[in-house]
């Protein structure tokens, strides 16, 4: 006998118990193939902890990827700041490898771990958060007639908050990156030499830029994926719900893939003027006019420097961080993200509330 619930049985249950005076619990909406993983952990729908669960799934995601590219980022920070110092990536980690082995192509892994481990938490799960309480305010049928400047809104809060805790693990990463001579020899010495030589000012002095990079990065990163593997299924033979949970991670990754070329795109000059302003060594001129002063010297050309680079990193990335994310939420009984149908999307899973604890 499972020790929860089906969900044929919750429906039927629902069907029988559900009285005026009782306040329904939805549980997250799933398809057949999902009904025996839920049944292993179910988590309630826009609960808080359901909210931390996509968040954990974030922290796996984004921390993993970001410190697995971590040697196509260090070729691609010091070429925005310096163009001439390598041929392209191969060139560039053949001379850093030379120089100082493999340590030195994995330069800045610490920053980029922690500072996107915190990102991705705080991204996806103030995500699922703010489309909660967005569609909560906009009503059923608005949420799902305006779903995209649903998604463009809930990702643009979660970013603007998520970035307040990777800036000054960013502002690191870059400086210990764009470094030819090593900043400093781990995470914690490279931290405390900008706070004695800057202040916090040294962290967060590029947090305007960053906010200009990642909000629209994120903006398009979570309303193309949706909408894209919207469109997928849509061109498919069968329903979302009729396929098993393989084949909707392949989705997931396609059309992963896809937001992350948008991306890169989208997001590449204040990706440019990241990297140069956190390499400027002076903090005595506002964050505006050393910005201002940046894209007058490299020029409209110039911020587009690196882009083929970023668009196969970010294509990639944005990619395996959507498959991680959603095979994690497989795994902890939750469906896979985007691609649900209006009925689907609408019918949740209810269960009286007085009943709950007979239940599980």
């Amino acid at each position: 006998m499972p020790l929860f619930p089906t969900a044929d049985a919750l429906r039927t249950l629902s069907t029988s118990l559900n009285t005026s005076d009782s306040k329904p619990l939805r549980i997250a909406t799933i398809s057949p193939s999902e009904s025996s993983v839920l049944a292993l952990s179910p988590i309630e729908l826009n609960s808080t902890k359901y909210f931390l669960t996509c968040g954990l799934g974030g922290i796996l995601a984004c921390g993993v990827t970001h410190t697995a590219i971590t040697p196509l980022d260090l070729v691609k920070c010091r070429l925005q700041v310096n163009p001439g110092l390598y041929k392209g990536n191969f060139d560039g980690w053949k001379k850093i490898f030379r120089q100082q082995g493999i340590k030195g192509i994995y330069t800045g892994w610490g920053p980029t771990c922690i500072g996107y481990s915190l990102q991705g938490g705080g991204k996806y799960g103030f995500y699922e958060f703010f489309k909660a309480k967005y569609s909560d305010l906009a009503g059923e049928e608005n949420a799902y007639k305006y779903r995209t400047a649903l998604y463009l809104a809930a990702s643009a809060s979660a970013e603007f908050i998520a970035d307040i805790a990777l800036c000054p693990l960013e502002a690191l990463k870059v400086r210990m990156q764009t470094s030819t001579e090593p900043f400093a020899a781990s995470t914690s010495a490279g931290f405390r030499k900008i706070l004695a030589a800057e202040g916090w000012n040294g962290f967060y002095k590029g947090l305007s830029p960053l906010w200009a990079r990642q909000i629209p990065y994120t903006m398009m990163k979570f309303a193309s994926f949706e909408k894209t593997v919207e469109y997928i299924y849509s061109m498919l033979s069968k329903p979302k719900n009729e396929y098993n949970q393989l084949q909707q991670l392949g989705v997931s990754f396609a059309g992963g893939y896809i937001a992350g070329i948008m991306c890169a795109i989208i997001s590449h000059p204040a990706d440019t003027v990241v990297s140069k302003l956190n390499n400027m060594k002076s903090d005595k001129i506002s964050t505006w006019k050393a910005t201002t002063t940046i894209v007058q010297d490299i020029g409209f050309s110039g911020l587009w420097r690196g882009l083929g680079t970023r668009i196969v990193m970010i294509g990639t990335l944005t990619a395996l961080q959507w498959l991680i994310y959603d095979s994690f939420k497989t795994y902890v009984g939750l469906p896979t993200t985007g691609g649900t149908s209006k009925a689907e999307k609408y019918q949740p899973l209810v269960v009286p509330a007085k009943q709950k604890n007979s239940l599980m």
